[in-house]
């Protein structure tokens, strides 16, 4: 019996400390978050895009400097 009741504590625990490090979160917040792993990928990003309509704001990864391609260690 002691040890329900210690699960059943451990799942509120878990359930209050979740809703208090996401309570500043917005609906609006959490979708770009959700986003952010195809930012890095133009081509990505446009098909991301298109299945969903909704914005990524991706970043264009810089281009390695001459000289740098075949640089060995």
């Amino acid at each position: 019996m002691t040890e329900v009741v210690l699960n059943i504590l451990g799942v509120v625990f878990l359930w209050f400390a979740i809703e208090y490090c996401l309570r500043h979160q917005t609906a609006e917040s959490l979708d770009d978050a959700s986003l952010m792993p195809f930012a890095d990928d133009p081509e990505v990003a446009r098909r991301v895009e298109a299945a969903t309509g909704k914005r990524i704001n991706a970043v264009v990864p810089e281009e390695l400097e001459k000289g740098w391609e075949s640089l060995e260690i």
